[in-house]
């Protein structure tokens, strides 16, 4: 249900349905459905039974409890009696994606790819061959709880090493671009537009979103300004070859991500 090339998915709480459909009102471009962190032990097989993807038309994901846990297997067999758009998987292992849960996410009905949420240093260690899964469609990056593993900070210099080994892995295994974890504030709209540019500067195509009020500034921030797309259309004039454009030299490789640019600048418009 829906393609996965998504910018500002939106978590909610699966034990909430009666914000299923505000928050597909919000602006976002995917919902995904929280089985796992946003629910309380006490209402996980509420959380269960509210399971639904006709409140939108939009991509709906759900994230289901880890492999281990109390609720993982009944999870596996709730999601799939439902047409989402992908099962996001916590805590992502490539010893915790057993067979079993391959199997039971892909068979028999083939129609739930896997977004491998990357959390510990283990996972950012198997990002590589866990982007090479077969059901594996698209990468995303759980950095509050990967610091929480590593003992970190949570800041763009301690975290670059893992984020760039996403980008690098997704790349390799011709995945989507990853999906960057989330922006902890909620009313600061320039730090939301700010962390959300840092990230599609170093290669990601999109970042996790926890409340609506950030919606906006993500898509603000993966969206090519003015002044990307007035320099990617001045190097899309310059002729062929190898030209100088603002001083600069351009030739294809420069041409493609002018292309790029544009491309974004046609699909990434500003929320209603």
């Amino acid at each position: 249900m829906g393609s996965l090339d998504f910018v500002a998915p939106l978590f909610v709480p699966g034990n909430r349905p009666e914000r299923f459909a505000k928050a597909a009102a919000s602006g976002a471009d995917a919902i995904i459905i929280d089985l796992e962190d946003a629910v309380p032990t006490d209402a996980k097989e509420l959380a269960r039974a509210s399971l639904r993807v006709d409140f939108t038309t939009l991509p709906v994901l759900v994230r289901i409890n880890g492999f281990g846990t109390a609720w993982h297997a009944d999870d596996l067999v709730a999601v799939s009696k439902l047409p989402f758009a992908a099962i996001i998987f916590p805590k992502m292992e490539i010893a915790k994606f057993s067979v079993r849960s391959e199997t039971a996410l892909v068979e028999p009905a083939k129609s739930h790819p896997v977004v491998a949420l990357i959390e510990t240093a283990r996972g950012v260690s198997e990002a590589r061959p866990i982007a090479e899964l077969t059901s594996v469609a698209r990468i995303a990056f759980g950095s509050i709880d990967y610091c929480a593993d590593v003992g970190c900070s949570h800041t763009r210099d301690a975290l670059l090493a893992a984020r760039s080994e996403l980008v690098l892995a997704s790349r390799l295994a011709g995945k989507l671009p990853p999906i960057d974890g989330v922006t902890t504030t909620l009313d600061e709209r320039q730090v939301i537009v700010d962390d959300s540019r840092y990230a599609r500067d170093i290669g990601f195509g999109g970042k996790l979103c926890i409340h609506p009020r950030q919606v906006d500034g993500i898509l603000t921030g993966f969206r090519p300004d003015e002044s990307e797309i007035a320099w990617s259309r001045r190097v899309l004039s310059s002729g062929d070859g190898a030209v100088s454009v603002d001083g600069a030299m351009v030739d294809e490789p420069v041409r493609r991500r002018a292309r790029s640019i544009l491309a974004r600048s046609d699909t990434r418009q500003p929320a209603d």
